[in-house]
């Protein structure tokens, strides 16, 4: 693949472009290929640890009640929310929202998931610098998601009659958002599951064979985010790649 990509920068325009392009169609589908695999993998631990109870027998609510606590954060309220691996931490609400198969459970999987959600919690509570640049990031890149590719779809009919790419490069520019976005997003899941991590171990919440369960489900989640850092990164180059061959 990289081979392809260095190759269209030393042939003509039109074998550059078809080089650069079938690099980037195979990158594309290596990291769809990866992220299937990860995510498969996540939903075969996460059940796998689902039915693995722990000595303590928290259910998830109480252990982010619990980690709550340990960590002087009595302004956070723990919700129920549906569905499958939903939870999340809202800082506007100022609550950590636990899924159908963490809320109750007092499951290996349920606490990790939950005393990860806590971590971002505690971020909160600490001023954390990337939880705090990723939600200044929110509302910009809800508005760039959406309106990018039209805008490159705008740009790109211009680029054809006129020669003008400004609008093309407007559009990569909202699509690049999503990606500073996603990267933002790595160390904040990290930092969380490192958080979730040590609390359950100097708690003693968790220890020996449970805790390195533990750790294994939060690592294989925090590789779901990776993959769709990767990902984003992808489309970006998918676009400039598009934009530099309409342009031979």
């Amino acid at each position: 693949m990289i081979a392809l990509l260095q190759a269209g920068y030393a042939e003509p325009h039109a074998a550059r472009y078809d080089a650069a392009t079938m690099g980037m169609f195979v990158l594309i589908i290596a990291i769809g290929v990866i992220g299937f695999i990860v995510q498969a993998r996540l939903q075969s631990v996460f059940k796998k640890y689902s039915k693995v109870q722990f000595p303590g027998g928290l259910t998830g609510a109480e252990v982010a009640e619990k980690m709550l606590r340990d960590n002087n954060i009595h302004n956070v309220k723990v919700t129920h929310v549906g569905g499958h691996l939903t939870d999340h931490f809202n800082p506007q609400t100022m609550t950590v929202n636990l899924s159908d198969s963490v809320y109750s459970s007092s499951s290996v999987a349920a606490a990790a998931v939950a005393a990860h959600e806590c971590g971002h919690a505690v971020q909160h509570a600490r001023g954390y610098a990337p939880l705090t640049l990723r939600s200044q990031l929110v509302p910009v890149v809800q508005f760039a998601s959406t309106a990018a590719t039209w805008v490159i779809i705008l740009g790109l009919v211009i680029l054809a009659s006129t020669q003008n790419e400004l609008l093309c490069w407007i559009g990569v520019g909202m699509i690049a958002m999503s990606a500073l976005f996603s990267l933002v997003t790595l160390p904040v899941e990290y930092n969380a599951s490192a958080r979730a991590v040590e609390w359950l171990q100097t708690s003693r919440t968790m220890q020996g064979a449970q805790l390195a369960q533990a750790k294994e489900a939060l690592s294989w989640a925090a590789r779901t985010y990776l993959v769709a850092a990767l990902s984003a990164i992808a489309s970006v180059l998918y676009y400039v790649f598009l934009i530099l061959g309409r342009r031979d």
